[in-house]
């Protein structure tokens, strides 16, 4: 089968809302490729190894490449694209001078051809994300996530996942019940059982996501522990109240834990307060530098307190806490 693969060179800061758009757009894949020089730093503390090969992308960009369906016109779905990219300049998310091409592959030159990369990755203390098509034997005390993530967001390598990971290890001490917020790949989801937690509800608007979260879920043996769901939160939280089908926890929760962007973290940080018990902890991460302060605001306005503010790169996870009332 023939594929239409657009690319589009833009910043890393930007990768994610515009592979949120070719998903919108119906694209079959997406991958991204950021800057592979001798210069970017590796996190190599518990002993990850990189085999990503050296690139001259420069620091700071990516490229992003989509892969449509052989009736694609490539030249209306660029000119869809290019206004909507635009506009994340109105948003303080910078895309660069973006540049666009477009060319005809074969579905096996890049259906797979990413998997080479993707090698076990020890990313916290207990945690370790191995591939399902990799052999790998685990240590005394390392837990180990088997993961295929599909066309769904979530394997581990990018800051914001990891930071997620190494929170939850930080914050989870066993038996709580958690809400997944964005669930791509499931890889949180399955990390949190890993650490202890009890039971999660994984949330995804997007199908491909709940498909590849679902598949994740039972390769690790999970789905007693595990729900996704084809929702967002405050379809939950109104579920919840109006007696509606029984989730895989009771609102409020323990913790919810939210991998998004800063402009979707900022839309329900309301819902996630009312989400939460009492002491209950809000993980949000997805955070750019450049919204650090605007979500640190709507935090506070919300009722939260700041507990801790993890980076890793450019990147912010947020730990905050809803007060304990009276």
């Amino acid at each position: 089968m023939k594929w239409h693969e657009i690319t589009i060179s833009t910043t890393e800061e930007a990768q994610e809302m515009i592979s949120n758009f070719l998903h919108e757009l119906g694209a079959g894949g997406v991958s991204i490729e950021e800057s592979g020089t001798l210069s970017k730093q590796r996190d190599t503390s518990l002993g990850q190894w990189y085999e990503l090969p050296l690139n001259d992308i420069p620091e700071g960009q990516a490229i992003i490449k989509g892969y449509f369906g052989e009736d694609t016109n490539t030249d209306e779905l660029i000119a869809s694209l290019k206004p909507r990219i635009e506009e994340l300049r109105e948003f303080n998310i910078d895309p660069g001078s973006v540049e666009y091409s477009a060319l005809v592959v074969d579905e096996e030159d890049w259906a797979t051809a990413w998997k080479q990369y993707f090698k076990p990755l020890r990313v916290s203390d207990k945690l370790t994300i191995k591939p399902t098509w990799e052999v790998y034997e685990a240590g005394p005390d390392e837990r180990i996530i088997e993961l295929d993530p599909g066309m769904a967001f979530g394997t581990g390598t990018h800051p914001t996942t990891a930071l997620c990971l190494q929170t939850l290890e930080s914050v989870i001490k066993g038996g709580e019940e958690i809400i997944d917020v964005g669930t791509g790949s499931g890889i949180l989801a399955i990390g949190a059982c890993r650490l202890g937690a009890k039971s999660v509800l994984a949330l995804d608007l997007d199908p491909i996501a709940v498909t590849s979260a679902t598949e994740n879920v039972k390769l690790n043996d999970l789905s007693d522990q595990v729900e996704v769901r084809l929702s967002d939160l405050l379809g939950v939280i109104k579920g919840a109240d109006a007696g509606q089908e029984a989730t895989a926890v009771t609102v409020p929760v323990d913790l919810v834990v939210a991998n998004i962007l800063a402009e979707i973290i900022l839309l329900f940080v309301d819902d996630v307060y009312a989400a939460l018990k009492p002491n209950g902890i809000y993980i949000a991460s997805g955070v750019y530098k450049n919204k650090e302060t605007d979500v640190e605001e709507g935090l506070i306005r919300s009722g939260f307190e700041i507990l801790e503010k993890r980076r890793d790169e450019e990147w912010i996870a947020f730990v905050a806490r809803k007060p304990q009332v009276g």
